[in-house]
């Protein structure tokens, strides 16, 4: 299993301080490691996962999140991808737009693909979908122009709202992935919010198996879209 970049310079880090009486070590093997480490970075491919709670994951170990769980995936098909995980708890669409540019401009490079995850949180707090889809429109033109392949995974309104609430909000994501050529995963928590074996005690955020369960379903097409790039 691939060690993810922030967790090799930090042993890097450490092994140098525990080390750093032995000698150095000859230049021509210098010369290979930083070869190597230049090859392997040019070859890996870099995924912004920008969402909400259900990307940061909400009551789980950092290495249990969708993001993470994902770039194992993404590995252990040969694939060494560096997910970044972009995920805020609580995060509105309206939130969500008022940091892309900044989550943007801090990356070390422009993103091979950009996964986009919200909305949940508008349809909880009852935001107008007008409100939720200018939104969401503003985060994928942005990324867009940017010239940023978009992966949509999309949300669908809780049914007590009422059937025009659900019918206006879960017609955002597919209208969007057609405007803008973005693929799209119609129901990000598909197959996972109906058995509560796979969520939490909130009922609404998934397990460590929950997150498994949705990487086997959205990382196929998050691995589809690498291997266009």
């Amino acid at each position: 299993m691939r060690v993810s970049r922030y967790v090799r310079l930090l042993l890097a880090v450490q092994f140098v301080a525990a080390c750093s009486s032995e000698p150095a070590r000859p230049p021509e093997q210098e010369e290979k490691s930083a070869a190597g480490n230049t090859a392997e970075a040019a070859n890996e491919k870099l995924v912004l996962a920008f969402g909400d709670s259900l990307y940061t994951g909400y009551g789980l170990e950092q290495d249990q999140s969708f993001p993470a769980v994902l770039e194992r995936q993404l590995d252990g098909q040969g694939i060494p991808a560096l997910v970044v995980n972009a995920g805020v708890s609580g995060d509105t669409t309206a939130a969500g737009l008022a940091r892309l540019a900044f989550t943007l401009d801090g990356l070390p490079r422009k993103p091979d693909l950009a996964i986009v995850g919200l909305g949940g949180n508008d349809a909880l707090r009852g935001v107008d979908p007008a409100e939720t889809r200018k939104n969401l429109e503003a985060i994928v033109s942005e990324l867009d122009r940017r010239g940023i392949p978009v992966l949509i995974t999309g949300m669908m309104a809780p049914r007590n709202l009422g059937r025009d609430y659900a019918s206006q909000f879960d017609a955002i994501y597919p209208d969007l992935a057609k405007r803008y050529g973005a693929r799209l995963d119609p129901f990000f928590l598909q197959g996972v919010i109906t058995r509560p074996e796979l969520l939490l005690s909130d009922g609404l955020h998934p397990n460590a198996p929950g997150v498994e369960v949705m990487v086997l379903r959205v990382g196929p097409i998050v691995a589809e879209e690498l291997h266009k790039r």
